[in-house]
């Protein structure tokens, strides 16, 4: 079992990062030069199957066990109205995952993936970020390293997800804690709050901001003062997969602003992740936009539970079907760009 000892132990963890396979990158490269279309014309589809070899350290990759892990917790913060449901909904929402009855259930069947639901002291909410910190190192550490230890060692993709009621709130506030702006930059609508729902939850997070003014420099602990236990851990498994080189297809909002602090440690540090959507959640276009990461997809979505990723991953395996099973000119004898 994973251990952080403490905020500087996982912040060494963080920054101790392996580089991706740059040579098996370059041989898919190589092969795309090949195959029969115009060099290039397949777009992003050739660049995935480049970054999906960089990090498996492999020509061709593979998409053979696909993982799913989707973190749950709970949120003080709720108690300032910031969400149109109940806290009781994120167990409810759990058992709906075991039962087989989510969204998130059905897209694992799709893309044949393994699903993996983790619950993290449900029946212990953070506390109110506009009261007290989220979550103490100890709480945040353990949560963290929840998340390391979920990833499995012959993972060769993993999507990261959540379910949290009030999620959203705590992301935000992650948010506009690393890259400024405030509750009206980065609060949207989550579940579904009203104006005044929304008004509350601008609120919220800007009160919270200015009761941990003293840790906003430092990513890991902001993290733990104003996010939540699934944020740590999607934050954890990110950070295990790695230093195990396995590629991760990152969900919406919430997911994003869970690893975001990776990104302010180390600049490189999502070099391994993309991007799998773009969240119809408002903050999530200028959290995307702060990191430099590019969506796969664009469909106004805002469930979470990793259901935008999920159905990215029916990118990636469109792009690895046409790298690997595409002719070459000199197979099908197809002239080439030059004669």
């Amino acid at each position: 079992m994973t251990s952080f000892a403490s905020f500087a132990d996982l912040r060494a963890a963080c920054l101790d990062l392996p580089s991706g396979d740059e040579a098996a990158a370059a041989r898919v490269a190589a092969r795309e030069g090949t195959l029969t279309k115009p060099p290039g014309s397949l777009g992003r589809l050739e660049e995935a199957v480049e970054w999906l070899a960089r990090w498996q350290g492999m020509s061709p990759p593979r998409l053979e066990a696909i993982e799913f892990l989707v973190f749950a917790g709970n949120h003080g913060v709720v108690a300032q109205g910031v969400s149109a449901y109940p806290a009781e909904v994120t167990a409810q929402m759990v058992a709906n995952f075991a039962a087989g009855g989510a969204a998130i259930n059905q897209l694992a069947h799709v893309v044949g993936a393994e699903l993996r639901v983790i619950a993290l002291d449900l029946d212990r909410p953070t506390r109110d970020f506009t009261e007290a910190p989220a979550m103490d190192e100890a709480e945040f550490l353990e949560a963290a390293a929840a998340g390391y230890d979920a990833l499995s060692p012959d993972a060769d993709l993993v999507v990261l997800g959540e379910m949290g009621i009030g999620n959203t709130t705590a992301a935000a506030a992650v948010s506009a804690a690393l890259f400024g702006g405030g509750g009206p930059r980065f609060a949207g609508r989550g579940t579904g709050v009203d104006e005044a729902g929304l008004r509350r939850k601008q609120g919220a997070i800007d009160q919270g901001l200015k009761r941990h003014a003293a840790v906003l420099d430092d990513p890991l602990k902001l993290a733990a003062a104003l996010g939540g236990r699934e944020l740590a851990a999607i934050l954890g498994a990110c950070l295990a997969a790695r230093h195990r080189r396995v590629p991760v297809l990152i969900d919406g909002f919430v997911s994003t602003a869970a690893v975001a602090p990776l990104k302010k440690l180390r600049s490189d540090a999502l070099d391994h992740t993309l991007a799998g959507h773009m969240s119809a959640e408002s903050g999530h276009r200028f959290l995307l936009q702060e990191l430099e990461l590019s969506p796969l997809l664009d469909l106004g979505m805002r469930l979470g539970e990793g259901s935008g990723a999920a159905i990215a991953v029916l990118v990636l395996r469109a792009a690895l079907a046409c790298h690997t099973g595409m002719a070459t000119f000199a197979e099908a004898r197809v002239s080439g760009k030059d004669g």
